[in-house]
């Protein structure tokens, strides 16, 4: 199977050079993604909200992709702020709470301060 590359219509995909996820045979590597409307590039304000719009790209990115969430084996969080965390448990269990892939949260600085989770995912086509 041929690779295949995902795009969200984000203008950093171009300005960076990445795709917002890539297909390799039954495996999906979406990159990390932020919590930017990328229609609008408009980001939502406050962690909650940035989680949940995450989790809505993500979904997005893996239905190009003939995926879904419940093909998700593993998931990395990055926060600037390790505190804030425990505010997005509620989203992720509504998004996870079945499929309960492997993860790890990182506390790190990200490319903007405003940005405050970016959620990165495998998956493997069933």
């Amino acid at each position: 199977m041929a690779r295949q590359l995902i795009s969200s219509g984000s203008s950093f995909e171009a300005q960076i050079g990445y795709s917002r996820a890539v297909v390799d045979g039954d495996w999906i590597f979406v990159s990390g993604t932020t919590g930017y409307d990328y229609s609008t590039m408009a980001l939502r304000e406050g962690v909650v909200a940035q989680c949940e719009q995450c989790m809505q790209n993500i979904e997005s990115a893996l239905a190009q992709a003939g995926s879904s969430l419940r093909d998700v084996v593993r998931v990395h969080y990055i926060l600037p702020d390790a505190a804030e965390f425990e505010a997005c448990w509620p989203v992720l269990r509504r998004y996870f709470g079945e499929v309960r892939p492997a993860a790890t949260m990182f506390s790190a600085g990200l490319i903007d301060p405003q940005v405050r989770i970016e959620i990165e995912v495998t998956a493997r086509k069933q």
